[in-house]
């Protein structure tokens, strides 16, 4: 569903004329259809957003080294695509909901220390996919594992 939305806005934008649009979309589908040759499978939703989560992560580590260079003129590019990416993503979880999903994932897995912080993020991780930033949400069950 999602890559069909992605193959329209991709013909919707070259008809308008969009050139930044449509070369951020065509990123887009040549990661999807790196990772589908890759591993010889068609990807569904999920394993999309998980495509576009890396997308995101390495266009937020860009933007970063870009403005220590001082290459405001590439960060911005970088902004740019964070944003056409963040269109195609479910709408970002608040902190209290990914409190609430840890929680919930600790209870359902019984953890107790950090030991058992696979099991959590085993849980969570389909769940906050494309939502928030699993790097945080990781940092947050460790703090609430390690008390």
């Amino acid at each position: 569903m999602l890559k069909q939305r992605l193959v329209e806005d991709m013909k919707t934008a070259m008809k308008a004329g969009e050139k930044r649009r449509l070369g951020v979309i065509r990123l887009i589908n040549a990661a999807i259809k790196q990772r589908e040759v890759d591993e010889r499978i068609e990807l569904d939703d999920i394993q999309v957003l998980a495509v576009l989560d890396k997308m995101l992560k390495q266009r937020r580590d860009s933007i970063t080294q870009y403005e220590a260079a001082k290459r405001e003129d590439l960060a911005e590019q970088e902004r740019y695509e964070i944003g056409v990416c963040q269109e195609y993503l479910p709408t970002a979880l608040t902190a209290d909901e990914i409190a609430a999903l840890i929680e919930a994932a600790v209870a359902a897995s019984g953890a107790a220390s950090l030991k058992d912080m696979g099991k959590v993020m085993a849980l969570l991780k389909p769940q906050v996919q494309g939502r928030a930033d699993v790097g945080a949400v990781s940092a947050l069950v460790k703090q609430r594992l390690g008390s």
